[in-house]
């Protein structure tokens, strides 16, 4: 029997690392505190942070592998989507915006694998990036809301930035989906 070594270069582990901590992230949610919440945020923080620093990084030293293509955007949606359905089932935010995020997010990936079916990549465009980096603000900023309910304006900042991002949700899939409809229809 063969084994197979996976060799992982440091873009790769990093956007592995933002994978391997959604269980702890998960764990300090459920305890639903306010500290295990705000360590909850932070970790989400750094892991949102890595997003750019793998990427950057393989870009930089020529270091994009298909393994990375298929990660990252993996390990961006297992994070955004685990956060919003912990958020989801604490009664912190909306079903509404959770379906419209996890339907966005099936059907980018479905087109992504129609794709490589057919030896394509299908790269994130600008409105992705945009989408990507709202979600990421505004679920970042979710965890914070108890310590900073003290500031009147901090919620509703909070909410018009999710509303945004729903909204990014929305309009990045329409545009992705449309820039590449040649796919289906092949």
């Amino acid at each position: 029997m063969n084994k197979v070594k996976l060799k992982l270069n440091l873009p790769n582990r990093i956007t592995l690392s933002r994978i391997l901590v959604i269980p702890v992230y998960m764990v300090l949610m459920y305890y639903g505190t306010k500290w295990t919440i705000i360590s909850a945020g932070i970790l989400f923080i750094a892991a949102s942070i890595t997003d750019s620093i793998d990427g950057y990084i393989a870009r930089k030293n020529n270091m994009v592998t298909d393994l990375g293509k298929f990660l990252d955007p993996l390990a961006d949606k297992l994070l955004v989507l685990t956060a919003v359905i912990i958020l989801l089932g604490q009664g912190r935010i909306n079903s509404v915006p959770v379906v419209v995020i996890t339907g966005r997010e099936l059907i980018v990936m479905s087109l992504r694998t129609m794709a490589a079916l057919k030896n394509r990549v299908l790269a994130a465009d600008v409105y992705g990036k945009i989408k990507t980096i709202a979600q990421l603000i505004a679920i970042s900023a979710m965890h914070f809301e108890q310590v900073m309910a003290s500031f009147i304006i901090f919620t509703p900042l909070v909410n018009a930035l999710f509303f945004f991002s729903v909204v990014m949700t929305v309009l990045s899939g329409i545009n992705y989906v449309g820039k590449n409809l040649d796919v289906i229809s092949e």
